[in-house]
């Protein structure tokens, strides 16, 4: 039997909306990092995971890579994911 599809959203403390789907996957939480660069330029990492503690396990990952990469500084931010029906 096929999993019902979902469409999930997160929506960010500012503002910004990621839409993710149709999914049958058990996604309940999106992930952002932002990584401020030498020169005034970001790069943004993003993903979803199973879980709030599958999620902010990123935030160690955020850390050796700001250290590698020379990252002036970044936020990270989780959200837990809306479900709608797709």
């Amino acid at each position: 039997m096929a999993r019902r599809k979902r469409i999930l959203t997160a929506t960010m403390a500012d503002g910004y909306v990621k839409t993710i789907g149709p999914t049958s996957a058990p996604f309940t939480h999106y992930w952002r990092i932002v990584a401020y660069l030498r020169g005034g330029k970001t790069e943004v990492f993003w993903g979803h995971e199973k879980s709030l503690r599958d999620a902010n396990g990123k935030r160690t990952a955020a850390e050796d890579a700001a250290r590698q990469r020379g990252w002036e500084r970044y936020d990270f931010e989780v959200v837990e994911l809306a479900e709608g029906e797709g």
